[in-house]
């Protein structure tokens, strides 16, 4: 799980997003600052006069004209655009904070369910390697009762029928730890090594359901963004109100004229002017745009209570598929005892004649049936123990003691949120 935090791409692939919306502060930020803008210009005029007779020679005078100026532009009031802008631009940072910890929880659940199935696996593989060697030894044993007039060439068929038939599920179970493995390599970036098998989650499972429940809707990192949501959109709203306020810009420039025509001069000009806008009528785009960020809005709140719902069922639903799990582990446990121990007296029945070879070969099944079976449940309530945890929201680094460095996103937020300029990233790019 720490290989997958610091190296999953998908994750990495998040974060980056929530640094580009960190970048919607400054932006937002942008209408409370001055704009600034500089023009220089030049031209080059030719006068020409033919005079009035003919022979008159002509006359043409040649000179330059050149201006250069600086505008300031700086808006005083917006009805408060700016203001709510940023703090939409804020919830907007707040909401993919959470998400990231969501797609965090959802990384640490694939690479803990990825572990859990490669060895899942390799323990199959391993139970089916050992069923391809018993049935080996119970074909020789067949044969050599054959061979002593003890046995029927039928006993030697079924036992080479169940060889055959292991080994081709021998090669579908490799097949599936192959694939198991590389998702573990998708998920984690490094390839598996020393998998053990691994036990349910214990740290920061709740008690109860109702404990479960509880912590999901206060914790969940998926509930709170919604939420975070709601609050952008209501800021928008009061943006889109402000469209319908009164507005004043205040404007200086500074101009210099420089000209060689004769009977000219330089000039130079200074100027300050103050704007009072009142929207009176805009064709009525003003009025959709507030009803459709209101409406934005609702839609916002109908999506928390959506989040909701959803944490709470998905807690339930892991809840319960953790306590089927132990209970099937404990039931297979107690089944693969006891096959194992018919599997024996089938064994020693045989030897006195009571059970067949067919007898032995069922009983076989019966043991494999059992072990894989045990294999899956264990699987199972090491993978829904995790669930638990991520539908709850505390399947972290920090609940899990994983040693790997927090990414911590309000690093970079803090860096930018108040430059005025700049094109070189954070990290340098």
């Amino acid at each position: 799980m720490a290989k997958a935090y610091q190296n999953n791409p998908d994750l990495n692939a998040v974060r980056a997003g929530l640094r580009a919306t960190d970048e919607g502060v400054p932006i937002a930020k942008a209408g409370y600052r001055p704009q600034i803008s500089a023009a220089i210009t030049g031209s080059a005029t030719r006068l020409g006069d033919e005079g009035f007779g003919p022979g008159t020679p002509l006359v043409s005078q040649d000179y330059t004209n050149g201006s250069a100026s600086i505008t300031i532009t700086q808006q005083i009031f917006d009805g408060f655009q700016t203001l709510n802008n940023v703090r939409a631009a804020e919830a907007n940072v707040f909401s993919s904070r959470e998400t990231l910890k969501a797609n965090e929880i959802s990384i640490l659940l694939a690479a803990a369910q990825s572990y859990a199935n490669i060895a899942r696996d390799q323990r199959i593989v391993a139970i089916r390697k050992q069923n391809l060697a018993f049935l080996r030894e119970q074909l020789s044993a067949a044969k050599s009762r054959l061979d002593v007039g003890e046995g029927t060439r039928t006993d030697v068929s079924q036992a080479e029928a169940e060889l055959a038939g292991a080994k081709a599920i021998l090669v579908n179970a490799v097949a599936q730890l192959k694939q198991s493995e590389a998702v573990y390599v998708q998920i984690v970036g490094d390839a598996p090594k020393g998998i053990k098998q691994p036990v349910p989650a214990s740290k920061a499972l709740p008690k109860s359901l109702d404990q479960a429940v509880a912590a999901g809707l206060r914790d969940h990192p998926t509930i709170a963004a919604a939420e975070y949501n709601v609050d952008a959109a209501g800021y928008r709203v009061k943006s889109a109100e402000g469209t319908m306020l009164p507005g004043v810009v205040v404007q200086g420039s500074v101009s210099r004229n420089t000209t060689d025509r004769t009977n000219s001069g330089d000039s130079s000009n200074a100027s300050i002017t103050a704007r009072l806008e009142v929207p009176l009528y805009q064709g009525g785009a003003e009025y959709g745009q507030i009803r459709q960020a209101k409406e934005r809005m609702g839609q916002q709140r109908i999506l928390v209570d959506s989040a909701r719902a959803e944490v709470q069922q998905t807690i339930i639903t892991a809840h319960a598929q953790f306590e089927a799990a132990r209970a099937t582990t404990s039931a297979n446990k107690a089944q693969v005892s006891a096959a194992n121990q018919a599997l024996a007296g089938v064994i020693e029945e045989r030897k006195v004649g009571q059970r067949t070879t067919l007898d032995v070969l069922d009983a076989q099944q019966s043991v494999l049936v059992a072990e894989e079976s045990l294999v899956t449940s264990q699987r199972n309530a090491v993978v829904a123990s995790y669930s638990l945890l991520a539908s709850m929201g505390r399947l972290t680094i920090q609940s899990q003691g994983l040693q790997v460095a927090e990414y911590r996103a309000e690093e970079h937020y803090e860096a930018v949120k108040d430059k005025w300029f700049g094109l070189r990233t954070v990290d340098g790019r």
